[in-house]
């Protein structure tokens, strides 16, 4: 999965985010992740228990999960997720040429 590169004003070399580490904490907080860099190089964020929490679920679920792994966190998903798992997988569709 590619990410895209962190904002110049919202990445912050490694010792520049512990010397203001609770201001990034507020700022992760907010919904604002925080990159952090060494030696110019992105190597961390500070981002919050949430979005932290909604890429956990998607890195669980693999490539493999489909819309079912996507499903959640809001009113009325499970309905989504309990449709989504019962519907039957069809298999692969063959080219028009081969029917």
């Amino acid at each position: 999965m590619e990410y895209p590169e962190p904002e110049a004003d919202r990445a912050l070399a490694a010792a520049q985010a512990k010397a203001v580490f609770a201001d990034c904490l507020r700022q992760a907080d907010r919904g604002e992740p925080v990159v952090v860099t060494r030696h110019g190089k992105a190597v961390a964020a500070i981002v919050s228990v949430d979005d932290y929490r909604a890429l956990a679920r998607l890195k669980s679920a693999g490539p493999q999960g489909g819309l079912a792994s996507l499903a959640g966190g809001w009113t009325g998903s499970d309905a989504l997720v309990t449709a989504t798992l019962s519907t039957r997988r069809s298999g692969p569709r063959k080219p028009p040429g081969l029917r």
